[in-house]
């Protein structure tokens, strides 16, 4: 701007000094005296300014070299001297330049590090730095945040990397979140099973023993725990006690699972977690939700509510039968509300159903027909596993019962009732369209609840401690009322899918799996034609007795692997599974196969192992005694590889049980 000033008024300079001259010569025919006096000023002016006119360009590029030499030097000055440790790093993360305060800060402690690469010095390259939020390091015991620029100036872009101590900042943070407070449900899961009917002594010496066991558990941390009722507490611990009692396993759930009286029902915690993100009542909230998950995977475990969904920790003990049927009897009145407002009734179970979940579905359909409704099963009769059940409907002008997701989304109405049965997950239902569109949706299910679990149901009624949704269904026929009763071909039906998960009355049967198929024996069912629904023809059964005989058995658990292709390894896999168990020192068998670019395993055990948690580590689910997985894009060796690796970190005690932390996502 001044050298553009100068311009503008030099021209008038030299039209002064012209005038001045010009005056002077016509003075000199007018007055000649005064010409000869004017005469020298006029030219000792003019001199003088020629003089200057000429050498002020000389002295302008002086003065604008002078400046730019003194702010370079101070742009210099204010690098090195900078308040701030800063360095300049190449676009290959190459180290170029850093300051005194970079050199004498305790960053590299005096070091040489020109050449080196900025990554393996700090572990972050200039792309993982922000310009605007930055980056947390820590470095020698010292927390910086790293902003970078970058310099467009250059063929080469350089990037200037700042380094700022927040260390007080990081370790108050750090304080706080290890102190942020943690509220934890804790409930004895099985109270009247295992204190309530012992006589007053031995009541009263369990119950102090549980509360010694815990309040020691408690008196370990810095919190409280005060009891709300007789069998439940509520817990406020600091965070960093939680992460130790991570590290313990909560083996407060081992020492309670001790007490008891000799050869009784031992007595079992369920506790729920959460932590105070940001209010107390919602901490209080899923925790509650986390205990909630905790009794639905059976109880005798923890459960940490988390941003990404459940931690698990325990869960080695089988669901404890309740005795009372009370909750049957609310469950029954209230469904049949439902029925009764209902324009029609859909019942729907998972992914190739089995005899349990066309069984509980049959019964299902009895009761509600009994209210006059339009009742039908939603039912893939090309892909199932219970096509004996299925035949038999047909062979008594029962198809009609049945109806194909296709059809059957097109009788969803707004005040349609959907019954699902065998299972209580969103991804497992035979067609997740019926389930969107329907408005009202029941769920009865025995399985161990998981993650991922239906969530908008009217009623859900789930009971991990039944045998079977068969069972369930059976007992809540029985609340229908006296007229409604049962057909020998229904009674059978639901008598097989009790046989089917029960393994013939073997695993997880209490008293009320009894006491429901006497029921149903008294309605009519023959054991014999129950007997002939599981019947296979003798291909199916080579293959199975094929599958069986590859099986190897490695530590306590047999593993079989299907080398061959079949459009009933579906229905093979189960059943092999079930004959491993048989074989001497074995807890658990798995068997795997590939169909559909996915690898299958179906997992069995004899409730020593919890196969659902080993199930759960390859995205599947199921129950302590059964369960199952699949795992897309994969292979049966590497599957097996995994499978194998997940059974080295199980521990196994003077009876088997599951020790591992489950993560759900």
């Amino acid at each position: 701007m001044k050298r553009k000033k100068f311009w503008f008024i030099k021209p008038i300079y030299i039209i002064l000094m012209a005038i001045s001259v010009f005056v002077t010569g016509v003075i000199y025919f007018y007055n000649k005296p005064l010409f000869y006096i004017l005469l020298p000023i006029v030219l000792v002016a003019v001199g003088y300014s020629s003089y200057r006119l000429i050498h002020v360009q000389t002295e302008l590029y002086q003065m604008i070299t002078t400046m730019g030499k003194a702010v370079t030097d101070s742009h210099d000055a204010s690098l090195i001297n900078f308040p701030l440790p800063s360095m300049i790093v190449s676009e290959q993360n190459e180290v170029l330049w850093y300051n005194e305060m970079f050199k004498d800060n305790i960053i590299i402690r005096g070091q040489d590090i020109f050449g080196a690469n900025i990554q393996s010095v700090f572990g972050k390259d200039i792309y993982g730095i922000g310009a605007n939020q930055g980056v947390t390091i820590q470095y020698n015991q010292h927390y910086y945040r790293l902003y970078s620029i970058c310099s467009g100036s250059h063929t080469k872009p350089m990037y200037m990397v700042y380094f700022v101590d927040v260390t007080e900042l990081q370790v108050n943070m750090l304080t706080m979140e290890s102190k942020r407070p943690v509220v934890m449900m804790v409930l004895i899961d099985n109270y009247d099973e295992a204190i309530g009917n012992e006589n007053n002594s031995m009541e009263s010496r369990l119950i102090g023993e549980v509360r010694d066991t815990i309040q020691d558990f408690v008196d370990k941390t810095t919190g409280f725990i005060r009891r709300l009722d007789r069998d439940r507490y509520i817990m406020m611990i600091e965070k960093e006690n939680l992460e130790a009692i991570i590290q313990n396993r909560f083996d407060v759930l081992d020492k309670v699972r001790e007490i008891g009286a000799a050869g009784k029902t031992p007595v079992t915690l369920s506790i729920g977690v959460g932590v105070v993100e940001t209010t107390f009542s919602k901490a209080e909230r899923e925790a509650r939700q986390a205990l909630d998950m905790a009794l639905g995977r059976g109880g005798d475990q923890a459960a940490i509510k988390t941003e990404n969904g459940y931690e698990f920790f325990g869960g080695y003990s089988k669901g404890v039968e309740k005795r009372t049927k009370v909750k049957t009897r609310i469950v029954a009145s209230a469904l049949v509300e439902l029925i009764k407002s209902a324009d029609n009734v859909l019942i729907m179970g998972h992914k190739f159903a089995d005899l349990d979940c066309l069984g509980s579905g049959i019964g299902m359909a009895k009761a509600a027909s009994y209210y006059n409704k339009k009742v039908n099963i939603v039912l893939d009769s090309r892909r199932n596993l219970a096509e004996s059940l299925v035949r038999k409907l047909v062979e008594n002008d029962m198809q009609n019962l049945i109806c194909l997701p296709d059809i059957a989304i097109d009788m969803v109405t707004d005040k349609t009732l959907l019954i699902i049965v065998d299972t209580h997950t969103q991804v497992l239902v035979e067609s997740s369209a019926i389930y969107k569109k329907a408005k009202q949706v029941v769920v009865i299910d025995h399985h161990r609840k998981m993650v991922n679990h239906i969530e908008n149901a009217v009623i859900f009624y789930h009971e991990p401690y039944a045998s079977s949704a068969s069972e369930m269904v059976t007992e809540l026929v029985q609340y229908f009322g006296e007229q409604c009763v049962l057909t020998s071909l229904e009674a059978e039906a639901l008598l097989a899918g009790i046989m089917l998960d029960t393994r013939n009355f073997v695993i997880k049967t209490g008293v009320r799996t009894f006491e429901a198929a006497a029921y149903l024996r008294r309605l009519g069912a023959d054991t014999v034609e129950v007997r002939k629904l599981f019947a296979s023809t003798m291909d199916t059964y080579q293959r199975k007795t094929r599958v069986v005989s590859s099986a190897e058995v490695y530590k306590q658990c047999a593993i079989a692997v299907c080398d061959f292709v079949s459009d009933d390894l579906r229905l093979i896999a189960p059943q092999a599974a079930d004959e491993l168990l048989g074989i001497n020192n074995v807890s658990a068998s798995f068997v795997l196969y590939e169909q559909d670019d996915n690898v299958n395993i179906s997992a069995r055990s004899m409730g020593d192992l919890n196969v659902q948690v080993l199930m759960e580590k390859l995205g599947g689910g199921g129950h302590l005694t059964m369960a199952g997985a699949q795992v897309p894009n994969s292979s049966c060796d590497k599957v097996r590889q995994t499978l194998l690796e997940i059974i080295d970190q199980t521990q196994l005690k003077e009876k088997p049980e599951l020790i591992n932390q489950v993560n759900i996502k």
